[in-house]
């Protein structure tokens, strides 16, 4: 029986989130969502706690990588990244974050190879702990406020429905092939092809 030997690990996939079933399906946890959509694609699943995160090794698009979902709550996701980070050395520019974006239209997707936080605590927890803003994300559109009194905290917690669920299930299932592309070929051709 042949085994297929596993690709090191390159690089850290980030799926952002906050664990409970509390938050499941909510727009905060759009990164947790892609992150499992990435398992479903590579028939791994991501249960092994470790660096205080769901973690799964795995190869996606050809590369070796750690997919995580930080069980430290959103604003604290940094913690879980910079060990993980630390403990398989891996420079900033290969830890691929997956966030929610409310500046972005719903389904829109965009691509950076670095940038600050724009106002995103899971963000700013990453850049705080790799001691970088160089490092690659893929916001995923949850649009905006319904209305600007609507408080921020209460809409990212608030869950997908009727057809707003229907097209984030099909942008996460693009965001799935946009880090399989970016692992691939590169931020490049990920960004041409997605933004």
């Amino acid at each position: 029986m042949f085994f297929q030997k596993k690709a090191p690990v390159a690089w850290l996939v980030v799926g952002l989130g906050n664990p409970g079933e509390k938050y499941e399906e909510t727009r905060h946890n759009v990164g947790f969502m892609v992150a499992d959509e990435l398992g479903k694609r590579g028939s791994f699943s991501i249960q092994k706690v470790k660096y205080h995160a769901l973690t799964s090794t795995a190869t996606i698009g050809g590369q070796g990588a750690l997919v995580m979902k930080p069980t430290t709550y959103m604003n604290l996701s940094g913690e879980a990244v910079g060990e993980a980070a630390r403990f398989y050395k891996i420079p900033p520019d290969h830890v691929l974050v997956i966030s929610d974006d409310v500046d972005l239209p719903l389904g829109k997707l965009r691509i950076r190879t670095n940038g600050s936080a724009g106002g995103h605590n899971g963000l700013k927890s990453i850049i705080q702990h790799l001691g970088s803003d160089q490092f690659p994300r893929l916001k995923v559109g949850v649009g905006g406020k319904p209305h600007p009194d609507y408080d921020m905290a209460d809409w990212v917690l608030s869950k997908f429905q009727g057809e707003d669920k229907k097209l984030i299930d099909e942008t996460v299932k693009r965001a799935a092939e946009a880090v399989e592309c970016l692992l691939k070929d590169g931020p490049q051709k990920a960004m041409n092809r997605f933004n």
